[in-house]
């Protein structure tokens, strides 16, 4: 065992005390939190977008005239007596960007309309479009049974529903939560699970690739069982990547400390009912719905992210942080004995690409499973991918910010403690053979009769 730890011990120190591995503590969440944002960012970006004119065209008709409401990105100019035919072919030196065509079908034939452009228009474009014809052909059909005051009785109906999602626990115990943050939460879990467990096993793969290639394996096996140096490499990567993730949640507790305690400390919603003048109370009116109506009403924004920021905290952050250490220390041990025994049994890294193929095939399944969970969280194939242990540390970790029956997750991790037994098992009867084994292309028959080699 001591030995063991002194292979430990150098693996460890060796990559802790790099450059790239600081670098990449550090800047690993700044790139995690750039790759959700700013897609978002630059989608919602007004500075880029071009403002589209675009021609109205009805066949016959005014049933629709000036229906389609302008915005900030577009103006809709609706022509009368125009030939279609004749705009097309000089529709963009007249200074449009497309023409819309709009036949009297339309009211009873969904596609009777047209959007004739030289470029794909954006899907907002689309919605606006269609989300405001939808509209005036449901008044127009309403108008059919002469209610009087249309108008009016519209604009009063016009509601806007937020359903507000409650957890209730087995001890009646209850608690706000949020879908979009358990979404959000599924996703970064599940990508980060994949990427930490396929990072550091890849690590371990090239790790002995270049001992073997050097020869220094032969000196290193002169001390220590081959067996020995294959676990204490594994173990010692494994020690790097928890120091790495533990990291991150002393920053992210940091983070979320910081913020609680200075942009989120106005917010309180009982200090801001305390300076909201009685006289807006009224009799109907609950002083905490007032409170909340008009904290929102004085900063919108900060009201909004203190809304989200709380339905975050609200989620169990002891089961999310312990499960995805034990999936994770799992995972990666399953993963990384057979990466160990794929570098042990070839020459250099070209040679590894005909193994690699049944090795990844698991982990890109559970993350494409796993992005699926977010919509899905109950269904068979997110279940059992959760319980499968080659993709139960991405799936599960997935699912578990939606809440998993308890006897679900100790299955999945019983099963995974078996299977990753059983691989290292496995990689190391592999290995022991392998990283002696020189200049000999190796195949699946080669690896199938190490696996039975019982010296």
């Amino acid at each position: 065992m001591s030995k063991i730890s002194v292979i430990i011990k150098r693996e460890y120190i060796t990559r802790v005390r790099k450059k790239s591995f600081i670098i990449m503590t550090i800047l690993a969440p700044i790139l995690m939190a750039a790759i959700i944002i700013l897609p978002t960012v630059f989608m919602m970006s007004d500075k880029d977008k071009d403002f589209k004119k675009i021609a109205v065209i009805e066949d016959g008709s005014d049933l629709f005239r000036n229906v389609i409401p302008n915005t900030k990105d577009a103006e809709y100019v609706y022509l009368e007596n125009a030939d279609i035919n004749e705009l097309k072919k000089n529709f963009e030196a007249k200074g449009y960007y497309g023409i819309l065509y709009i036949s009297p079908e339309l009211v009873n034939i969904p596609n009777a309309i047209q959007l004739i452009s030289k470029q794909t228009p954006p899907i907002g474009l689309i919605d606006h479009i269609s989300g405001s014809l939808e509209k005036e052909i449901e008044r127009q059909k309403l108008l059919a049974y002469n209610i009087q005051n249309l108008d009016d009785i519209l604009k009063n109906i016009n509601t806007q529903v937020s359903v507000q999602t409650i957890k209730i626990d087995d001890t009646g115990k209850v608690k706000e939560t949020s879908t979009g943050i358990a979404m959000a939460m599924a996703y970064i879990g599940g990508f980060l699970m994949y990427m930490l467990v396929f990072l550091f096993g890849s690590q371990v793969m090239r790790g002995v690739i270049e001992e073997k290639t050097s020869r220094v394996v032969e000196v290193i096996v002169s001390s220590v069982k081959p067996v020995q140096l294959m676990m204490g490499k594994i173990i010692g990567i494994a020690l790097v990547g928890l120091t790495q993730f533990m990291i991150w949640v002393i920053l992210t507790l940091g983070v979320v400390t910081f913020v609680r305690s200075t942009v989120l400390k106005k917010t309180d919603i009982t200090e801001i009912a305390q300076t909201i003048p009685q006289s807006i109370m009224t009799e109907n009116q609950l002083p905490g719905a007032t409170a909340e109506a008009s904290a929102a009403e004085i900063n919108p924004q900060l009201a909004e992210f203190s809304k989200i920021f709380e339905s975050a905290m609200n989620q169990e952050w002891l089961l999310i942080i312990l499960a995805f250490i034990f999936y994770f220390i799992t995972g990666y041990l399953l993963y990384a004995s057979v990466f160990a025994a794929i570098g042990s049994a070839v020459d250099n890294e070209t040679e590894t690409q005909q193994f690699m193929m049944p090795v990844t095939i698991p982990i890109i399944l559970g993350l494409m499973v796993a992005v699926g969970t977010m919509q899905n969280p109950e269904s068979s194939i997110a279940f059992w991918c959760s319980i499968i242990p080659l993709t139960s540390p991405i799936v599960m970790i997935a699912r578990i910010p939606f809440g998993v029956p308890l006897w679900q997750l100790l299955l999945s991790m019983g099963l995974m403690i078996i299977t990753f037994l059983a691989f290292v098992w496995m990689a190391a009867k592999v290995y022991r053979t392998g990283i002696l084994m020189y200049g000999k292309k190796t195949s699946w028959k080669e690896i199938w009769k190490w696996l039975k080699y019982s010296a």
